[in-house]
């Protein structure tokens, strides 16, 4: 026979005596809540002692608005009885429930418009409760003839049509309340004949019990240790988060300094600084968010209008043609954070400097499975007298090795701020090589109008897609979507100990 916890026997005990109850009241008699109940029958039922039965019922609740009309009548029942021998549409626009009760009669046919007056019309339905000319002289509560929907605000019924209307005016609101009957099992009867022990059980030792040899002779609660544990569910931080948090902490250890910056930028270091074209695609509506809001250019801004035109006082030929200041005045949300990075090296131009920003930059895209409107970017500088390309190249193998990926390869790219540029892919199980993220070298029309003259080695990847391949994700919205289950079931990510 399988064994019965405590709280089993009692509730056995107790069905002896009602056979069949509801779990409220059996609850008052074992001194226990309804939803304790609930868990000793179930236990109870799995070895076919008592049987539990959820109930559910519905039930129709009245909104305030409901409870107004049904003290007061609905707005056409108002309406109606408001109505006259000789009373115009401009006399009952000046009753309140008009705007709601006017459409309502209309709609039901019980009015009609005769030049600036309104008359009533009497006539039978299917649909409606018949109206005859005794009920009108009669009247009812409200004075008019009582329709379906005066009947179903007073007695709803899931049955009643008309009880479905008045829940999408907003009148009613259906709700569901769930009980739970229990009854013993001709099992459980004979269990009980049999005999219990109820008898208070011990869940603990103490060390006097112990030592006083008292424990011989207690009831001790029996546990069975095959049986799982109900999971548990503590705070945690949300995954995206985390793999975040995990390429912060793999940039500071590699030495590098995290910067901040606002999500509102100027077009001049948006675009212009990097060398951007103002002519340039990526510049147009279709790609960047705008804002009303300009700002005044920094000191110093003539030399990038210089190079942009001419190259100013390098070998460069610039972009040619007409560089506007109000067009560089412009405010935007960042399309990416090296908007932040350029900017430190304006106001930081001698080496060393080693930094990084992430951060969430915004574009107009299409929304779907691979592409947000906002989304986080991580992007990094390094800048020193004897930096080169291969350092570049090396930054980035360690950082990717770090973050789990163990294969990295690189090829050629364009991006009109670096040069030589690249394009960095990781190799993935099942997948294949994916790209990751562009870097390059700053050209000399991004640095020589800072007044930088030494090498800026720079990169930037999407952190979301890296958050994808670690989570094992095919939709990029599920990052930012409240789905409990997944949140729980996706365990703590712990840093990676890769590296070169």
């Amino acid at each position: 026979m399988a064994e019965l916890t405590q709280n089993e026997k009692r509730l056995l005990a107790i069905l002896e005596k009602e056979k069949k109850a509801d779990a409220p009241h059996l609850a008052g008699l074992l001194d226990a809540t309804p939803e304790a109940v609930v868990q000793w029958a179930h236990l109870a039922q799995d070895n076919g002692f008592a049987l539990v039965e959820r109930v559910v019922a519905k039930e129709f609740v009245y909104t305030d608005e409901g409870k107004n009309y049904l003290k007061n009548g609905l707005p056409e029942t108002q309406l109606f009885r408001f109505i006259l021998p000789g009373t115009t549409l401009a006399d009952l626009q000046k009753h309140e429930a008009f705007k709601i009760g006017f459409g309502q009669l209309r709609k039901k046919g019980l009015v009609k418009v005769n030049g600036a007056f309104v008359e009533k019309v009497l006539h039978i339905t299917d649909d409606d409760t018949i109206q005859k000319d005794t009920d009108l002289n009669r009247g009812n509560d409200y004075g008019a003839p009582m329709d379906a929907d005066e009947a179903a605000i007073r007695n709803p019924s899931a049955d009643n049509p008309r009880t479905k209307e008045l829940i999408k005016r907003g009148i009613l609101q259906e709700s569901e309340t769930v009980r739970y009957t229990i009854a013993i099992t001709p099992a459980g009867l004979a269990l009980v004949k049999q005999g219990l022990d109820l008898r208070g059980e011990s869940g603990t030792l103490t060390r006097d019990q112990i030592i006083s040899g008292e424990w011989k002779n207690l009831n001790l609660r029996k546990y069975d240790v095959s049986k799982l544990p109900k999971k548990a569910y503590p705070g945690k931080i949300h995954p995206y988060q985390r793999i975040i948090g995990e390429m912060r902490e793999i940039l500071l250890e590699m030495g590098f300094t995290e910067l901040y910056g606002g999500i509102v930028q100027q077009s001049y270091w948006n675009f212009d600084a990097l060398f951007q074209p103002q002519d340039h695609p990526a510049r147009e509506m279709q790609d960047t968010f705008y804002l009303n809001e300009t700002l005044p250019l920094p000191p110093g801004y003539e030399k990038v209008k210089a190079m942009h035109e001419s190259g100013g006082e390098t070998s460069s030929t610039g972009w040619g043609g007409i560089w506007k200041e109000e067009k560089a005045e412009q405010c935007v949300l960042r399309t990416h954070t090296t908007s932040v990075s350029i900017q430190y090296l304006a106001n930081n131009p001698n080496p060393p400097v080693k930094a990084f920003c992430v951060g969430r930059v915004y574009r107009r895209e299409t929304i779907d499975t691979t592409h947000l409107a906002e989304f986080e970017q991580l992007e990094g500088i390094v800048m020193d007298e004897n930096v080169s390309f291969g350092n570049l190249l090396g930054i980035l193998r360690e950082f990717y090795n770090r973050m789990g990926f163990e294969s990295v390869r690189f090829k050629p790219s364009f991006y009109p701020y670096t040069e030589p540029s690249l394009d960095a892919e990781v190799y993935v199980d099942g997948i294949g090589w994916i790209e990751m993220g562009g870097a390059g070298v700053f050209r000399e029309e991004v640095t020589a109008p800072l007044d930088i003259n030494y090498p800026v080695l720079a990169w930037g990847l999407g952190v979301s897609r890296i958050a994808m391949l670690r989570l094992g994700l095919k939709d990029l919205r599920y990052l930012h979507k409240s789905d409990v289950a997944f949140l729980r079931e996706t365990p703590s990510l712990r840093p990676n100990k890769g590296g070169i």
